[in-house]
């Protein structure tokens, strides 16, 4: 090996180079790497605590030792040889060979550049965040960061000690994004962010906004990311997923808390990885019949309590349930058992913790800088700024990394209502008005119809649902037409009106009559979702067993009735872990559902029931092809107030109608006439009150005939037993048709 003789190094000035030791310097790249000067090649660096650095070329040829300069860790000295070459390092007790990270040139193209600066970089976690790449066939981490007033962005972590002197980032101009390439440095590894703000103020250690990989919480560094690329099995599922998700689909989902659905044996506070979960989550969703099973958060976010819905990793799945690929393997599972997956998906605020996105370069970057735009007061939580193209772009690639690397089927966007409303949840003087001195967020409508214009046009087939509360007009409307663009719309004032009616003594419940039958005055005005969600579970609001009424025959009763009135109601069906088989306690997220309740009868019937419910919702095109259709629904009993009782139709082309009465009083009733539009037999279908269930075994003997009487506008009808605080659903059985131009059905 030949050795270069020494020239004097190249120095730096005092002021340079304590910039550089303090770091204090914006652009270390002009004064580190391989330089150019007036006797020929040289290189300079700064790797503080360091003892000796030389420098060799990479074919072994030549080595040269390089001169120790001041401050403490600045090196320099001729090369003398053309071509790459690698840093020997020795540090006390160690020495360490890599290649020089200053020796690199550009790293991100500017198409990348713009396309963030447009917000419009829908593949964002390719080009930010943390991704190993071999550059110039040296394989190492590219890291990228927008931090656009920033002073001087370091990349941190066990390969650096997290000395954020070592390496410093290059920013590429007006863009504020910050590279820097490092060599060596492997999947798996920690790292974090130190940012300094304008002001020279260095900044809390800063996780990485585009990080597809964190540590186990209480941990709060980002993770580079393995590469390995999960092999899919569901080409089938994908194929047929946009009919399985059309507005005439049975849908019927399970929403989920993945870590208190069930803990692992022997471990009360233990949680379920994913590879656990689709042992058992889904055979077991897959034997209640549900077509998908719904999420709460999974995004990486620091505190359990907040149940994910104060996420801070956007891009990356909870470190709490295994590695990203293990959540691919779970998605292909439930693909691959005929069921989808939604996930809940929050755009409208994120936690304020400092080592998050809350002033991440020392200004109000990614939230709004006035608090009355910006901070959740109800939540404690920073508000996006969605006006920001950067901003927007980074949550509908976050969207979009959801759904097309891990192949989700749908997001519900949770709090869509305080995105809509600037004056949300804010008194008079706490908020400020549009542009046009309204209370509408503008900015936040052109986020939502940009989002579902990119969704449906990059994801076909897959799901958006708001979570709304308001009378917003066109939530589920196409965006072409006025609307926000979303494929379906929570029915909260549905939710809220039927529990107030069923948590009522049956006694009085004449006297809220219009609780149950109000929600069809609106049901066709958007594609709905009926939601028994987690919110309704929590905080003194009992659980759904809780809620209802009576003594223990009369509570199971109670909701056995309700469940059958709301399958068999327009709009698709949602309901919360535990509720299907009674969970009698509130939901809480640091147990598991009480699974030892199916050891009796009660609990074990009404989990038999909603089974039951979502075969025969699955199987009547009548009970969901014309949800959000007007001609699909028909009253013929809603003004029974004195019995509380309610009796509707539900049609489909070419489908046989079916026939749904609900009893909402313990008292049975014999001989209730209701109209019906066909003649023949009418086959008992389901009765919420059939032993099996748990009730008392009142019904019909399995079928009923039909009278020449005229009733409820229909030329026929049906004498009718109605059992106590029961739901019954009726088909007609094909015979004895007679076609009286009241229907359209097939025989």
């Amino acid at each position: 090996m030949g050795t270069i003789a020494m020239m004097a190094p190249p120095l730096l000035d005092q002021p340079t180079a304590w910039a550089l030791a303090d770091g204090m310097l914006g652009d270390p790249f002009a004064v580190l790497g391989p330089h150019d000067g007036p006797d020929g090649r040289y290189v300079r660096v700064f790797v503080p605590g360091a003892t000796a650095v030389s420098a060799r070329s990479k074919d072994g040829s030549h080595s040269v030792a390089l001169a120790a300069g001041d401050p403490d860790g600045l090196f320099a000295g001729p090369l003398g040889f053309a071509g790459p070459y690698v840093l020997r390092i020795d540090w006390p007790g160690a020495v360490q060979e890599t290649e020089d990270p200053y020796a690199f040139g550009l790293l991100l193209g500017d198409i990348d550049l713009h396309l963030i600066g447009e917000g419009r970089h829908f593949n964002l976690a390719d080009a930010l965040g943390a991704r190993v790449v071999t550059i110039d066939d040296v394989p190492g981490v590219r890291f990228a960061v927008w931090a656009p007033n920033a002073r001087r962005v370091s990349v941190v972590g066990e390969f650096n000690t997290w000395d954020g002197r070592r390496h410093p980032m290059r920013r590429r101009g007006a863009s504020g994004i910050w590279e820097i390439f490092l060599p060596r440095v492997t999947e798996g590894s920690a790292y974090k962010y130190e940012i300094m703000a304008r002001d020279g103020t260095v900044l809390p250690l800063k996780a990485d906004p585009v990080a597809r990989a964190t540590e186990l919480p209480p941990g709060t560094a980002s993770i580079v990311p393995r590469q390995r690329a999960h092999r899919w099995h569901d080409e089938a599922w994908m194929r047929a997923r946009a009919e399985r998700h059309a507005a005439a689909a049975p849908i019927s989902v399970y929403e989920v808390h993945a870590a208190s659905w069930v803990r692992p044996a022997g471990d009360a506070t233990g949680t379920l990885d994913w590879e656990g979960l689709a042992d058992r989550l889904v055979p077991y969703a897959k034997e209640i019949g549900f077509s998908h099973i719904e999420l709460l958060p999974i995004a990486e976010h620091p505190f359990a309590g907040s149940w994910g819905y104060q996420p801070l990793g956007q891009f990356a799945p909870s470190r709490r349930f295994g590695e990203p690929e293990e959540f691919a393997t779970f998605v292909d599972a439930c693909h691959n058992a005929g069921i989808g997956v939604i996930l809940d998906w929050v755009p409208a605020h994120f936690p304020t913790d400092a080592f998050g996105l809350a002033r991440f370069d020392g200004t109000a970057l990614y939230e709004h800088a006035d608090p009355r735009e910006g901070f959740h007061r109800d939540w404690d939580t920073m508000i996006y700024n969605l006006g920001r193209r950067e901003v927007a772009g980074f949550l509908i690639a976050s969207a979009l990394h959801w759904l097309e690397h891990f192949h989700v089927d749908g997001l519900r966007v949770d709090a869509v209502a305080s995105m809509l409303y600037r004056d949300y949840s804010r008194k008079p003087g706490e908020w400020v008005p549009n542009r046009f001195g309204g209370r509408e967020n503008l900015e936040a409508v052109d986020f939502l119809r940009h989002l579902n214009d990119v969704v449906q046009e990059r994801c076909p087939g897959a799901m958006t649902i708001a979570e709304e509360s308001t009378a917003w007009p066109g939530v589920s409307a196409r965006t072409q037409d006025g609307g926000l663009g979303f494929t379906f719309k929570w029915n909260m004032g549905w939710m809220h009106d039927t529990l107030h009616y069923m948590t009522g003594d049956p006694l009085y419940r004449r006297y809220h009559h219009d609780e149950m039958t109000f929600g069809l005055v609106y049901a066709f005005s958007e594609r709905f979702v009926l939601p028994l969600s987690h919110d309704e579970v929590v905080y003194g609001k009992y659980s759904l067993l809780g809620k209802m009424p009576g003594d223990t025959w009369q509570r199971f009763a109670n909701l056995r009735a309700y469940l059958g009135f709301m399958w068999a109601s327009p709009g698709k069906k949602l309901i919360f872990m535990g509720g299907e088989i009674a969970q009698q306690r509130e939901w809480n997220h640091d147990g598991e559902i009480d699974w030892g309740l199916l050891a009796d009868p009660a609990h074990l019937g009404l989990q038999r029931l909603v089974r039951d419910l979502n075969a025969v919702y699955a199987r009547h095109a009548a009970l969901h092809r014309r949800d959000a259709e007007p001609d699909g629904f028909a009253w013929l009993v809603g003004d029974d107030r004195a019995n509380s009782v309610f009796a509707f139709l539900r049609r489909a082309d070419g489908a046989p109608t079916i026939l749904a009465v609900i009893n909402m009083t313990p008292v049975p009733r014999g001989d209730y006439r209701i109209g019906v539009p066909r003649a023949g037999r009418w086959r008992e279908i389901l009765n919420s009150d059939a032993g099996c269930y748990g009730g008392s075994n009142v019904g019909n003997s399995g079928s009923v005939q039909t009278r020449a009487e005229p009733s409820h506008g229909q030329a026929h009808s049906l004498t009718l037993i109605l059992p106590p605080l029961s739901a019954m659903l009726f088909e007609h059985d094909g015979t004895a048709c007679q076609h009286d131009g009241a229907d359209n059905d097939d025989a």
